[in-house]
């Protein structure tokens, strides 16, 4: 760091400090004027967003910087967008510059990318395939590559392999475009119209779903593509969700090959988990315990496991604990279920109906909270289920006080929920403190068994690389 520190031996100023800005987490940077008075509390969110631009960091350059952005999107035009005080040209893969004028009145895709981040590769050769297509029939669309790479030989290999144009390496520029289009997620394919103004923020899903059908990008496009999607789901059969050439069979405990016809009538879960994710396995055992209990009731139910895991020895070993069917190791049809249902987190349970249509795919909430009796995970039964539970709490009180706790205790609709008095996982009902983030089951709270308690969760571990684990789900990147 280039700048100043209290000294680590001073714990007492540090903690000072803390207590003073009430830092309850880090990175946390206040930001005070040459008479020490406190600007912003909310330092960080300024630099992420402004950078050198925001200084002194005052409410009235940031109010001013605000305006500016508001006027530059009212105002906006492709020259507005690519290009800064000293470019005005952008390059293509073997360095040639090339006026933004040249690219005025056609379709720009604005392509934020990171060579080295996996989701970014795997979509760049999609990218290319309806690049391509588009420039052989004749479009008037052209890409510009926005790298966020930091190392000139990424770029350079990246851009080299790539059809289209790009902002020079380390462009100033990249930045400002990052805030101004808010990016928040890799890759994304930014759509500019060919009057300069934004006609869609990220088509990357579109583009992996639909291909060139995607172009030209147009509100009117998309609102196409919902009715032809709606149609889809209209006239969904299990087949055609399980179903992809031939491959049209999940597999069994002894590895044998189950027809996907077998299942046709049935209610089905797709499982998407992983060995390696820790809120998969804590669920793991809930799920197990609701498929025994539905199938003791001789109800028609399979569920079919959809992995995330990186080899043939850990899907092996988590599925041998499962009374279940799955897909085989590596199957095709996993990357195009997980952009059909759009996962993004693990674990994830989608519920397909018996007339092969998707009921939900918050099938494992339900089962979290209500284990077997979600089945068959429908909107009625989720409101027979709340029925019930409005029941279960009349005549309790809506606000308690307990020794356990200094403040009042209210009633209130948890999920599921960690008890702080017995440390058992309670569902649906709790008296909590939101002040304090403190909750009771209600059996706890009131000296009678309320029905609230579960198993408690399996302790979690560290997550599998390209995944990052944050409460019950492991998201993607």
């Amino acid at each position: 760091m280039p700048w100043l520190a209290v000294p680590f031996s001073d714990s007492e100023t540090r903690d000072k400090l803390d207590e003073l800005f009430k830092v309850m987490g880090i990175p946390h940077l206040v930001i005070l004027d040459e008479n020490g008075k406190v600007l912003s509390d909310g330092g960080v969110e300024i630099i992420r967003e402004y950078g050198v631009e925001g200084y002194p960091f005052t409410v009235e350059r940031i109010k001013e910087m605000k305006e500016q952005e508001e006027r530059a999107k009212r105002e906006q035009s492709l020259r507005s967008v690519l290009t800064s005080h000293s470019r005005d040209f952008v390059i293509s893969s073997d360095g040639r510059k090339i006026s933004v004028s040249e690219l005025e009145g056609k379709t720009i895709g604005l392509y934020f990318s990171m060579s080295s981040y996996k989701a970014s590769a795997e979509f760049t050769p999609r990218l290319v395939e309806v690049y391509e297509k588009l420039k052989g029939k004749g479009e008037s669309f052209e890409i510009v590559l926005i790298s966020l790479d930091d190392e000139e030989e990424s770029f350079k290999r990246d851009l080299g392999s790539m059809p289209w144009l790009a902002l020079p390496f380390k462009d100033k520029s990249r930045e400002k475009l990052a805030r101004y289009f808010e990016l928040s997620t890799l890759p994304t394919l930014v759509i500019i119209g060919p009057d300069g103004k934004t006609l869609h923020s990220n088509v990357a899903e579109a583009i992996e779903e639909h291909g060139v059908g995607a172009f030209p990008f147009t509100p009117e496009k998309f609102a196409e593509l919902a009715e032809i999607q709606r149609a889809k789901e209209e006239s969904q059969t299990l087949e055609s969700v399980l179903v992809s050439g031939d491959l049209d069979f999940v597999v069994g405990k002894n590895g044998g090959k189950v027809p996907v016809s077998d299942l046709a009538g049935k209610t089905i879960l797709l499982y998407f988990s992983a060995h390696w994710c820790p809120p998969c396995r804590a669920f793991l055992p809930k799920l197990i315990d609701a498929y025994k209990k539905i199938k003791e009731r001789n109800e028609s139910l399979e569920v079919v496991f959809i992995s995330s895991d990186r080899d043939q020895t850990s899907f092996d070993e988590f599925f041998k604990g499962m009374p279940w069917l799955a897909l085989p190791f590596g199957d095709a049809r996993k990357a195009s279920l997980s952009r059909k249902f759009k996962v993004s987190g693990i674990p994830m349970l989608v519920a397909i109906g018996p007339s092969g249509r998707t009921i939900t795919k918050e099938a494992r909430d339900m089962i979290a909270v209500h284990g077997a009796e979600a089945y068959p995970f429908t909107e009625e039964r989720m409101k027979e289920i709340d029925g019930q539970y409005n029941e279960m709490a009349k005549g309790w009180p809506e606000k308690v006080k307990h020794a356990l706790h200094e403040h009042e205790l209210v009633l209130d609709r948890c999920g599921v929920y960690s008890c702080d008095g017995c440390d058992e996982e309670g569902r649906v009902w709790a008296f909590s403190c939101d002040e304090c983030d403190f909750c009771l089951h209600p059996n706890c709270t009131l000296g009678e068994d309320k029905g609230t308690k579960d198993d408690k969760s399996e302790e979690q571990n560290p997550s599998k690389e390209g995944w990052r684990c944050d409460g019950g789900l492991c998201y993607k990147g």
